[in-house]
Formats: structure tokens, C-alpha cells, sequence
């Protein structure tokens, strides 16, 4: 069933619900219990106890306002696991007690082409789980909170073999890597693709890459990664980027790269590492323009692509996949009161791999 709009006073009476949450008052980025309310469970809807919510880089961004569009109070959080505590009468596929997820996003049209197709992260009518206007006008809080209220359609369910904690990233890392590798051919058994970056989301793609069946090489500046990629990671091969002997030996053996870097390098060298119709897939989101030679992009037909998470669909099938084959985040469980320290930390890629709060055990509401 479609969404439709609120008035001013349904939705007064719609939110009713309290939950405690962490919040960002103001661009220092610092957060700090805040009570908020959540609407009543709709027809459509599935009410969340939240146990464990992943941090992503994105979460800081957002409470510093670093992209422009923050609308404070921000609870940030779309890596949201829990377990179901009561769904409206037209939910059909949870029922309460259910192990579930809430990621990147909370609602759309559920009308458009691409909605229609599974592809709901392309709507232009997205709602993102927090700082995003929902459709009753009010500002929408993410994970770092106790409770949620979300449309069945968005919300995905945790196979009985995979941990909440451990499976959280994935709604958002996993996710965004698992589908450009499935929508662009990089999940084939002995292809052969690298990964640049080893941090949140390029472990993640590793993983899922070895899932696969495919030969994998890391590319990454830092040397010291060298170990932890190969020997726990099981990647085939590491690449030092800086290093000009290493990146010639492997020019022209890829068939496709997931680049997962933020930081802004130059993109020309990594096109000579694939082969004639290569396709490399930019994740990550670097806050500078792109340059590169057209050349490298005409001689060998390469490709250089863009991918934004994805669609409902596909996330239920990356949680289901990775669960057949043990694929989680690596995961440093932290408490409600330790967030800002974690945040400072992030900053400094001083994580391996994904911080995950466990708000179940360490948030509750403020008197």
C-alpha cells in the first residue's frame, strides 16, 4: 500500500511513542541523550526494539553538518538491528519476536518505475532513515535510539545464522558493496577484482568477493594493511598504490575494481590495472570533482561507474548470502557513552573495521 500524507493533526496524534535517543544539537558533532517520540504503528507498519546500531562514516558527516543539509537535532544510525515488538494489521512478513534490520532508508513513492523494479534507493521521493523530511512533515530519527517505527517494505529480516551485532554494518556496507559487484558482473567464480581501500566498506567487499569464488588484490597506501588483507582476510594479493613497480606488474589483470576511498586520489592509475572492458565502481564519496584523462577511459573501453547502496531486494539477498557463507563486519561493540570517542576515532580511521553501539544494553530514556 502507498504512502499517503499527514495532516498536522494526525500527526500530532500519530506520535505518540517515546524513545531515548543520541542526538547532535549543533555542528561541534557532539552527541547527547535526547528523548524522542516515534509515530504509533501504522497498518502497514513494523515497531523495532533496537539492540545494536552500526557507526558509519556517514553518521559523522551528518552531525557535523560537513554536507550542508543537517537538520538539527540529528539522531544519526541506518545500520539498525533489533527485534520486532509489534507490526500493524496489513503486515504479513514479520510477526513480534522476529531478529530484524532497518538500513540506509525508511520509506519512497513505492509507485515509480524504479520502486517497481526493487531499485526503491533510486526513487526521487527516498526517505533516508534520519535527517531526511518524512511524509508527515516531521524530521526522521535514526538508530541511535531505542525504538523505531518503520513501513514493512523497509524492513529486512536477519537469518537465524548471522549476529545482530556483527550483521548490522552490513545493512549499509554490506549493501553497498554487494550490489554494483552483482549489478555489474564483479560476482562471477574466477574473475578477478580489486578492492581499493581496507577500511569499512573495502573488508566488507573482500569478503563478500571470496564468497564469490573470485581472485581478489587489495590495493591500498598503506603497506602495514599487507598482512591483515592476505593472511585474515584471505585476499589473493596486495598492491602498495604508491608503489610504481608493483601497480606496472599489475597493469591490465582485473576485470573489474571496487574503489571504497573517500579521500581524493587520483583515479587515472587505477584504470590501467584492468583489463579491455573493465569497470571500475565508485562507492566511496570523495568531496572534490573526479579528473581523468578521457583517454584512459577510451583506450580498453574501461568503464568508471557510480553506486549508491540498494534496493530492498537486493538487501534482503546480500543479508541471505552472507549469512550462507559467514560473511559479517568486523566489529568493535561500544557503549551509549562511549559514541563520542568513537567518533574521534573514526575521524582518524582508528577502527578495524566498523564501530557498533549496543544501545540495547546501554541507552535508556532519560528521566
Amino acid at each position: 500500500m502507498a504512502p499517503t500524507v499527514a495532516s498536522e493533526a494526525a500527526k500530532r496524534q500519530q506520535h505518540t511513542g517515546k524513545a531515548a535517543a543520541l542526538a547532535a544539537r549543533d555542528a561541534s558533532g557532539h552527541l547527547a541523550p535526547l528523548t524522542i517520540t516515534r509515530r504509533s504503528t501504522g497498518d502497514d507498519d513494523v515497531a523495532i526494539k533496537i539492540l545494536y546500531c552500526g557507526i558509519c562514516h556517514s553518521d559523522l558527516h551528518s552531525i557535523k553538518n560537513e554536507w550542508h543539509n543537517a537538520m538539527y537535532p540529528v539522531v544519526p544510525g541506518h545500520e539498525i538491528a533489533g527485534v520486532v515488538t509489534e507490526v500493524g494489521k496489513n503486515v504479513t512478513k514479520f510477526k513480534p519476536g522476529d531478529r530484524v534490520g532497518v538500513g540506509c532508508m525508511v520509506n519512497s513513492c513505492q509507485s515509480c518505475a524504479t520502486c517497481d523494479e526493487g531499485f526503491e534507493n533510486h526513487c526521487p521521493g527516498l526517505i533516508f532513515t534520519y535527517n531526511s523530511m518524512d511524509l508527515d512533515g516531521t524530521v526522521t530519527y535514526g538508530g541511535y535510539s531505542s525504538n523505531v517505527v518503520v513501513h514493512e517494505r523497509f524492513v529486512v529480516r536477519f537469518p537465524d545464522a548471522m549476529p545482530l551485532d556483527q550483521g548490522a554494518p552490513l545493512l549499509c556496507a554490506g549493501i553497498t558493496v554487494y550490489s554494483p559487484m552483482k549489478h555489474h558482473g564483479l560476482n562471477v567464480p574466477g574473475k578477478h577484482v580489486g578492492v581499493v581501500g581496507l577500511g569499512g566498506l573495502g573488508h566488507v567487499a573482500v569478503k563478500f568477493a571470496k564468497a564469490f569464488g573470485m581472485k581478489v588484490t587489495v590495493i591500498s597506501s598503506s603497506p602495514v594493511k599487507k598482512q591483515e588483507a592476505m593472511e585474515r582476510l584471505g585476499a589473493d594479493a596486495f598492491i602498495v598504490s604508491k608503489n610504481e613497480d608493483e601497480m606496472k606488474a599489475a597493469a591490465a589483470t582485473m576485470d573489474g575494481i571496487i574503489n571504497t576511498v573517500s579521500a581524493n586520489i587520483p583515479v587515472a592509475p587505477y584504470m590501467g590495472l584492468m583489463k579491455p572492458y573493465g569497470k571500475m565502481i565508485m562507492v566511496g564519496l570523495p568531496d572534490k570533482p573526479l579528473e581523468i584523462p578521457p583517454f584512459n577511459l577510451v583506450m580498453g573501453s574501461k568503464t568508471l561507474a557510480g553506486s549508491c547502496i540498494g534496493g530492498m531486494r537486493d538487501t534482503q539477498e546480500m543479508l541471505d548470502v552472507a549469512a550462507k557463507h559467514g560473511v559479517t563486519a568486523d566489529i568493535e561493540v561500544v557503549g551509549a557513552d562511549y559514541v563520542n570517542t568513537a567518533m574521534e576515532r573514526l575521524a582518524k580511521a582508528d577502527v578495524r573495521y566498523r564501530f557498533v553501539i549496543d544501545i540495547g544494553n546501554t541507552l535508556k530514556i532519560s528521566e
